[in-house]
């Protein structure tokens, strides 16, 4: 779940950016493994620089975003500097107090007693947001009718918010309560839960097919399409796989158990088979953390792939860490173990991560390779949950 607070956004320093064997640009067409894309979430924080930025702001946002997450109406007269930006949009959500909510109280999920049911999200004994019915055709057709109504302000895709193929609905104290479907007049289960959101995306797809579209999903939903086909679909349906806490999840660890670190990479490499592009929406607020985020883009990149913070200390236009702006080259190979550690190898650079709750790694390096920093590197101690991202001195920075 990922919320905007408020009707507003929530949306220069030096910089580098590392180049191997050709230059690389945010708008290059040749997807480069070893360079992730920013991810920029536009919230009510970020309202001092997209208000009213000057030439040089707009040109440098251009370039070290590649894509935005905004909010209409308020950015819609932001779009001529900024084309490149994504519109919020809640999947199912009808909000208390909407004339939504007025007009088509059939549109929301109810309990057996036919009390209406909620988004559990941040609710503190009120939630905000109810259920759609997104089982209803007309209202798929109403949802899919907004999309396209700020569509034609000229955004460059939408990002869907809660494309939950699990539960998430409940009552006004955030606990699980099974709706009754309206199409059998039973509780709903699961599976039609799954089937009907499946459904729905696919809708959406078909509605806009050259759109970008991101779905922020749930990637512990359930096991793949061995066990839940829907799950398949809905991916097939999106551009972009949206995960929240990136790998700084706390949730995950070592291994591949259900939670396991493994696990999860798995996942996104099965999002990449779909040929669908994932974004990371990173929690690290250290910078280890910082850096581990973005090796772990690294170790899964198919070279259309995002990553996001929303640390002010770090990524904004006078505040940016330049490991932003790395560009390693080409992959050499996919990530494999080496000596307790996962790795992957690029033209222009390497990755090393332990995974969580794994034993402290001694390394010595071979070869002549710096830091993002520029310092030197020979050897490396590595705790479980760090990595490195170590880049070759042949390779020319700007």
């Amino acid at each position: 779940m990922f919320k905007k607070i408020t009707t507003s956004l929530y949306a220069l320093s030096g910089f580098f950016m590392l180049l191997c064997a050709c230059n690389y640009s945010a708008h290059a067409t040749q997807l480069v493994e070893g360079k992730i894309g920013f991810f920029k979430h536009a919230n009510t924080t970020f309202d001092s620089y997209s208000a009213k930025p000057d030439t040089k702001q707009q040109q440098w946002m251009q370039k070290h975003y590649q894509r935005m997450l905004v909010y209409t109406p308020y950015f819609d007269a932001r779009l001529n500097w900024y084309p490149s930006a994504w519109f919020y949009k809640d999947s199912y959500a009808i909000y208390i107090g909407s004339e939504t909510a007025k007009k088509h109280p059939e549109w929301i999920l109810r309990d057996e007693k036919n009390n209406a049911l909620y988004i559990p999200w941040e609710c503190h004994g009120k939630c905000d947001q109810y259920a759609g019915d997104f089982g209803n055709p007309e209202f798929r057709k109403f949802k899919i009718e907004e999309i396209r109504a700020a569509l034609t302000k000229g955004y460059k895709g939408v990002w869907l918010d809660d494309v939950n193929l699990t539960w998430r609905v409940g009552d006004n104290k955030e606990d699980h309560v099974t709706p009754v479907d309206k199409r059998t007049g039973k509780l709903m289960v699961l599976k039609d839960w799954c089937r009907y959101f499946a459904e729905f995306m696919e809708d959406i797809r078909a509605a806009f097919p050259g759109t970008e579209i991101a779905h922020n999903a749930i990637w512990y939903a359930d096991s793949l399409e061995s066990e839940n086909p829907f799950i398949s679909r809905q991916i097939s349906a999106a551009n972009y796989i949206n995960i929240e806490r990136g790998a700084n999840d706390s949730g995950l660890t070592g291994g591949d158990g259900p939670w396991g670190y493994l696990t999860f990479l798995r996942y996104l490499d099965y999002v990449h088979q779909r040929g669908v592009s994932v974004i990371l929406m990173d929690a690290g607020i250290t910078p280890d953390e910082r850096e581990y985020g973005l090796a772990t883009a690294l170790l899964v990149s198919n070279g259309n792939d995002l990553i996001n913070s929303n640390q002010p200390d770090w990524t904004t236009p006078d505040h940016w860490w330049p490991g932003y702006d790395i560009n390693l080259g080409a992959a050499e190979n996919s990530r494999y173990k080496w000596r307790g550690l996962l790795r992957r190898d690029f033209e222009c650079g390497r990755v090393l991560v332990n995974q969580p709750g794994m034993p402290e790694q001694l390394v010595r390096i071979k070869g002549k390779f710096q830091r993002i920093d520029g310092a030197p590197i020979k050897k490396l101690h590595l705790a479980g949950k760090s990595a490195a991202i170590l880049i070759k001195k042949s390779c020319k920075q700007h």
